[in-house]
C-alpha cells in the first residue's frame, strides 16, 4: 500500500494497543497497520466487505478479523 490514512505517528501510538502483535498469546496478525487501514477503508467508502481492494489482504480474513475484534 502506497498511502495510508494514517500518519506514522498516529500509527506509532495506536501500534502497542493493537491486538494479535508479536509477544501476544495466540496467534497475531500479519500486518496489523494494513488491517487498521482496511478498517478504515471501509468506513470511509460504505463499500462492502467483498469490494475492499486486494492491496488490503483478502477481504475475508479481514472481515473475519474485524467481527471478531468487534
Amino acid at each position: 500500500m502506497e498511502r495510508f490514512v494514517l500518519s506514522d505517528a498516529q500509527w506509532a501510538k495506536m501500534e502497542p494497543l493493537c491486538l494479535g502483535k508479536l509477544g501476544d498469546p495466540g496467534r497475531s496478525g500479519k500486518n496489523n497497520r494494513l488491517f487498521v487501514e482496511a478498517v478504515l477503508w471501509i468506513a470511509r467508502t460504505g463499500s462492502p466487505w467483498r469490494d475492499l481492494p486486494p492491496s488490503f489482504g483478502n477481504w475475508s480474513s479481514a472481515y473475519t478479523r474485524f467481527r471478531d475484534w468487534v
